[in-house]
């Protein structure tokens, strides 16, 4: 029962250099997020054969296990793509992601408090996580997530747009434990466009969430 699939990587190992060394995204891509994958294929296979078999007394663990190694699938699809070579910097306008940047100001106050906050959220997790900025549909706006683990302490129904990694596998061969440096220099290769892209996709695809009319 294969149903997910770990995605190829948009560039080259070396592309993120020297913000993110070729090596940890060849470990972090081809290791990490492929042991998420296997792990979210093998779970459904238990999950399936403890239907037939009518034998429920793993299914808290099997739950948990399909949550962590999901989300962990999910969120790093999402992190190869917010990054570029070519990127940093904040949305603009004449960039083409305007729309993004008028809704940062407007939900953060400005872009600084957005960087400020989101780099915060990062770099404090405690132990492994993620800084997420994520659209939650249910206002409408753009929140900022601390997510421990890959699935602990998120709004249900929220979207991520742009994620963070702070687990070590992230950045630890290159930053030893300055996470703090590490989220610091991603801001220099945050692809905006993906960013905008996942902002607008967010907002027409969400309305069905609403949890109330």
């Amino acid at each position: 029962m294969t149903v997910y699939t770990l995605p190829e990587l948009p560039y080259d190992y070396s592309t993120l250099e020297p913000v993110i060394s070729g090596e940890i995204i060849e470990l972090h891509h081809d290791k990490h997020h492929a042991a998420y994958v296997k792990g979210a294929n093998d779970t459904l296979e238990q999950l399936a054969e403890a239907r037939e078999q009518d034998r429920w007394g793993s299914v808290n663990g099997l739950e948990k296990n399909l949550a962590f190694h999901l989300s962990g699938h999910i969120l790093h699809s999402i992190y190869w793509q917010n990054m570029s070579g070519d990127g940093g910097g904040e949305p603009l306008e004449k960039d083409g992601t305007g729309e993004l940047a008028d809704a940062i100001a407007e939900h953060f106050g400005s872009f600084a408090r957005f960087k400020a906050h989101l780099s915060k959220a990062a770099a404090t997790t405690q132990g492994s996580g993620w800084g997420v900025l994520a659209y939650e549909p249910v206002s409408g706006r753009l929140i900022v997530e601390q997510v421990y683990d890959h699935q602990g302490n998120v709004g249900q129904g929220s979207i991520p747009i742009l994620v963070f990694d702070a687990w070590e596998h992230a950045f630890y061969l290159q930053y030893r434990n300055q996470k703090v440096d590490f989220v610091e220099a991603m801001w220099r290769v945050v692809n905006w466009q993906d960013v905008a892209a996942r902002y607008t996709a967010a907002k027409e695809r969400a309305t069905g969430l609403l949890l109330a009319p």
